[in-house]
């Protein structure tokens, strides 16, 4: 009994070794499949590191950018707003100076009838300069009531 049951003890010792080796081979397998992933995870960082890195780089230059395009634009508003108020300042002069032209014109102008004759009277007497300016100025009003327009 003596020699079975040490056979017995040696049999339940050798299945356990073979069942310890079993399970050490489905670790190492495992094992190696993390360090593969471990591998390519590592991989994986380094691309997000690096993009990361070129991310930042990018940031800077826009920030760069849009520093030197606020500055840009803000002097070409500020230069557009001068010229704005020249161009303004210029456009009120240029109407000052067609008003007092039309004024010249109209004083100018022979004043003329409002019925023309058929024939013309052989003996118009001559009128002076004075009372022309007089007679332009007075149809140039009554031109500008009627119509709100000078000419």
């Amino acid at each position: 009994m003596n020699h079975s049951l040490g056979i017995a003890i040696e049999s339940l010792v050798a299945v356990l070794l073979m069942l310890t080796i079993g399970y050490c081979m489905l670790l190492n397998k495992r094992l190696q499949r993390l360090k593969a992933d471990e591998h390519s995870l590592k991989a994986t960082i380094a691309e997000l590191i690096t993009a990361t890195e070129i991310a930042e780089r990018a940031i800077g230059g826009l920030k760069h950018t849009v520093r030197d395009v606020n500055e840009n634009l803000g002097s070409q508003l500020t230069a557009a707003t001068q010229m704005s108020a020249h161009l303004k300042g210029q456009l009120s002069e240029a109407d000052a100076i067609i008003r007092r032209l039309s004024r010249i014109v109209q004083a100018g102008r022979p004043v003329m009838d409002a019925a023309p004759a058929a024939a013309p009277a052989p003996a118009a007497p001559k009128i002076s300069a004075a009372k022309a300016v007089a007679a332009a100025a007075e149809a140039f009003t009554e031109r500008r009531k009627a119509g709100g327009l000078a000419a």
